[in-house]
């Protein structure tokens, strides 16, 4: 069986400027006194070296510290990032549930946004008229689908982001602690949601803080400590070692 994901030694860096003027009226000030800017490249490692595979039908829960790198692993295997160093390939359409908001605009309303959302991730009109019903009542969002998503609150946010990538047929699903979000009826909602997707055959990456997910849905658990893979293997070992070592 081939994997659906795999990552090859894979490092990613981010360059900023120390002591860099923010703005144009800062800057002409230290060109006309004369000041040194002392403006310094900086440069910043937040993954090094990560390699590991995921197979169809796998469901994986991501944990480790906050700034270990787990949101920049889900960016890079969906392509919103590119490695500074390594390979990635993947074989199969991605839906990635990531930071609220992300391909929303925020002057569209949450219907129009679930055409602009659905095209950002490859699907036709077609097969979104196709889903639309099921979306908006799984949303539970009402005659709210048709305000602008500018007033949304974030439950609101992640309510129809999850809606819209668990009803299209993308065989690899992406969840970034989308589950934090919101009140614990539509967490509990989603939970079912995904594993009834998993039962499915579809390929599930969950990042999460939560063990009791981890160890209740995922099949394997990785470990993600100072930037690199710190464990791989059995959910319910993982998630013990995360309570141990990380929480």
């Amino acid at each position: 069986m081939n994997p659906v994901i795999q990552l090859q030694s894979v490092t990613k860096k981010f360059t900023y400027w120390q002591n860099r003027p923010r703005d144009l009226k800062r800057y002409l000030v230290n060109l006309f006194s004369r000041q040194k800017l002392g403006v310094v490249q900086q440069h910043v490692t937040v993954l090094s070296d990560i390699s590991f595979e995921i197979f169809p039908g796998e469901f994986v829960g991501i944990m480790g510290r906050n700034g270990a790198g787990k949101s920049t692993t889900l960016k890079i295997i969906s392509g919103i990032y590119s490695p500074t160093h390594g390979e990635v390939k993947i074989n199969g359409k991605i839906a990635p549930v990531l930071e609220l908001g992300a391909g929303f605009a925020d002057e569209l309303s949450g219907f129009e946004n679930i055409f602009l959302n659905a095209a950002i991730l490859g699907f036709g009109r077609k097969e979104t008229e196709e889903k639309i019903s099921s979306i908006i009542e799984f949303s539970e969002l009402g005659d709210h689908i048709q305000a602008p998503v500018r007033n949304y609150s974030s439950g609101m946010l992640v309510r129809l982001a999850f809606s819209i990538a668990c009803h299209l047929d993308a065989p690899i699903l992406l969840f970034d602690e989308i589950l934090a979000v919101g009140d614990i009826g539509f967490q509990r909602k989603s939970l079912m949601k995904i594993e009834e997707l998993h039962k499915q055959g579809k390929t599930i990456i969950l990042v999460t803080h939560s063990p009791e997910q981890v160890s209740s849905y995922c099949n394997r658990c990785i470990l993600i400590d100072k930037h690199s893979v710190a464990f791989d293997g059995d959910a319910k070992e993982g998630a013990k070692r995360y309570l141990e070592e990380f929480n």
